[in-house]
């Protein structure tokens, strides 16, 4: 399997699709980021779009550029922002500012010690909030990369991977159950 081969599956109505992956996915079409940030945003984005056939093939792209650990980190921000995502976006929508005070009552371990960079893990756990729709998540994320020096062009590039792999991932779930 080759990004070529992802991007033969793409139907011609989605060709802008086809050629913003191939950019995404690359040192020149993500400034900012790393060989190894790049495919583990792609791995976290593609396992929270749901698409299970997408995601194993971008994992299986991503195997000879990441390490197991950093896939570990990847899966680790798709789970824990899965969950984050729909909870602080309760809390964000309900417009009851006595929710922000309450404890969430949820464990979050994993945040503390994801086994990547931390950087690594924010830039990770940002993509996902970005796919899963949470604003408070996003700009949580933003300000505490900003925080640690991680540039808007990395930032920036973290998301374009996220909506790249989210509208690939659609596309292909529609495509393959026709």
């Amino acid at each position: 399997m080759t990004i070529d081969d992802i991007k033969d599956q793409i139907p011609d109505y989605a060709k802008d699709l086809k050629l913003n992956l191939g950019s995404v996915l690359s040192a020149q079409g993500a400034p900012g980021l790393t060989e190894r940030q790049i495919w583990s945003i792609a791995v976290a984005s593609a396992i929270a779009s749901r698409n299970v056939r997408f995601a194993r093939q971008i994992e299986a792209l991503a195997g000879d550029k990441i390490d197991a650990a950093t896939l570990t980190g990847a899966k680790a921000a798709a789970a824990i922002m899965g969950m984050n995502n729909i909870y602080y976006r309760f809390v964000h929508l309900v417009e009851d500012k006595e929710y922000t005070s309450m404890p969430a009552r949820l464990r979050m371990n994993v945040l503390a010690n994801p086994g990547v960079d931390k950087n690594d893990f924010e830039l990770l756990s940002l993509a996902v909030s970005a796919v899963n729709g949470c604003g408070m998540c996003v700009t949580a994320h933003d300000k505490t990369l900003r925080q640690h020096e991680v540039g808007r062009e990395a930032i920036q590039s973290a998301v374009r991977i996220a909506s790249v792999i989210h509208a690939v991932a659609g596309v292909l779930e529609y495509s393959q159950a026709a």
